[in-house]
C-alpha cells in the first residue's frame, strides 16, 4: 500500500457561503476552519492547501453564548510601556464586526505560511451583500 499525497494542481477549489445570522461564533469558526483547511475532502493532505473558499455574510449578527458578550476580553500589547489594549466583543462589534469571526477562525488555522494562505481564502462581510456572486458559492448549512 502507498500513502496518497495530493498535489496542488490536482485540487479542485469550490466556493461556500455561510450565513452567520443567529449562529454561535464558535460553531461558525470550527466549520469555516474545516472548510478552509480542506479536512472535509477525502484527498486532505496536511502540508498542502486543499481547502475551499469561504464567504461569510451577516457577521454583525453572530451571537455569543452566556455572558461572553460583556465578560470575554481580547488583549493585545502595542510594545510600549503601559500600552496593553483590552476590548470586549461588544466594543469590537461596534467598531468592526468582522473582526470577531476573523480572530476566532485565525486561531483555528495553522500558525505558519500555509495557515496564512488558507486564511486568505476567507471573505467576511458585515451585511447581506458580497461581491462574489460570479463564483456561484454553494450554501453551507451549519448543523446545530
Amino acid at each position: 500500500m502507498k500513502t496518497y499525497s495530493a498535489k496542488p494542481q490536482e485540487i479542485e477549489k469550490t466556493w461556500h457561503i455561510i450565513d452567520a445570522k443567529g449562529q454561535v461564533l464558535g460553531r461558525i469558526a470550527t466549520a469555516t476552519a474545516k472548510l478552509l483547511r480542506g479536512k472535509h475532502k477525502p484527498q486532505f493532505t496536511p502540508h498542502i492547501d486543499t481547502g475551499d473558499y469561504v464567504v461569510i455574510i451577516n457577521a454583525e449578527k453572530v451571537i455569543l453564548t452566556g455572558n461572553k458578550e460583556i465578560e470575554k476580553i481580547y488583549t493585545r500589547y502595542t510594545g510600549y510601556v503601559g500600552n496593553q489594549k483590552i476590548e470586549t466583543p461588544q466594543k469590537i462589534r461596534a467598531r468592526k464586526p468582522q473582526l470577531l469571526l476573523e480572530k476566532a477562525i485565525k486561531g483555528m488555522l495553522p500558525h505558519n505560511r500555509l495557515g496564512a494562505a488558507q486564511f486568505g481564502k476567507l471573505k467576511i462581510y458585515a451585511g447581506e451583500n458580497h461581491p462574489h456572486q460570479g463564483q456561484e458559492p454553494k450554501k453551507y448549512q451549519i448543523i446545530k
